[in-house]
């Protein structure tokens, strides 16, 4: 049995009780450092395999490895398993029929909009601007269509050393169709310590505070700051 675990920000009260008793209950633990570090309150007894950043598959063979010979293994993903995480790499690996079980977690984009205020309140989408494994070209066809289509969209994976500019030039391309007149929010650290937001119209989006560890929301155009918080209305007559 290979049980595929999202664990949300990492911050204990952001986990399911599915996800902890999943990580108690297993024989293997296996992840990236990082995330290990974030749930060994509820490592005990448990064998842990580790490895680095872009171990992704190497981990996931592993587990299916460790799973094979009859252990139960749980193979954990930051914010939900499904969602830019581990579980479709393991259901590509398994042989057919062996038992899987996905349990979700909160992810980047509902985390970092509750803190925000209620952004995510009419149709939105995801978006990953790393292109570690998807061309740039077309992140940004989608980006394109998403802002075409005024979508409120969620940008995951914003910036990093390699790509300092793919986040500016996503933003310059939805102003492009959409105008100036729209919020953006950054929500930073999201259940870690130093967690932040700042929400600021798009022309107006401070790109130093943009890391790794920041989620961009970027509202349609009905989307309205209320007493600094980001909200999107539903649609409700009030």
């Amino acid at each position: 049995m290979i049980k595929v675990v999202g664990i949300g920000p990492g911050a204990r009260e952001h986990m399911t009780y599915a996800a902890v008793e999943a990580i108690k209950s297993c024989d293997v633990v296996v992840g990236y450092k990082t995330y290990i570090d974030l749930i060994k309150e509820f490592i005990d007894e448990q064998e842990v395999i580790v490895n680095g950043m872009r171990g992704e598959v190497e981990r996931c063979k592993e587990a299916v490895a460790q799973s094979l010979k009859g252990k139960t293994v749980c193979v954990i993903s930051s914010g939900d398993a499904g969602v830019y995480g581990m579980a479709g790499l393991i259901y590509e690996l398994v042989p057919e029929g062996h038992a899987v079980e996905v349990i979700p977690g909160v992810t980047a984009s509902t985390a970092g909009a509750a803190i925000l205020g209620a952004p995510l309140m009419h149709d939105f989408c995801h978006i990953s601007l790393s292109d570690l494994m998807t061309p740039l070209e077309t992140i940004y066809n989608r980006v394109k269509a998403a802002a075409a289509s005024d979508f409120v969209i969620c940008l995951y994976n914003p910036k990093s050393h390699g790509r300092p500019e793919y986040i500016n030039e996503a933003l310059s391309m939805i102003m492009s169709y959409q105008g100036t007149n729209l919020w953006v929010g950054l929500a930073k650290d999201v259940g870690r310590e130093g967690e932040r937001t700042i929400i600021s119209k798009i022309d107006e989006v401070d790109y130093d505070l943009i890391d790794m560890t920041t989620v961009v929301i970027v509202g349609n155009s009905n989307t309205r700051n209320i007493g600094g918080k980001m909200i999107t209305p539903r649609g409700y007559t009030l």
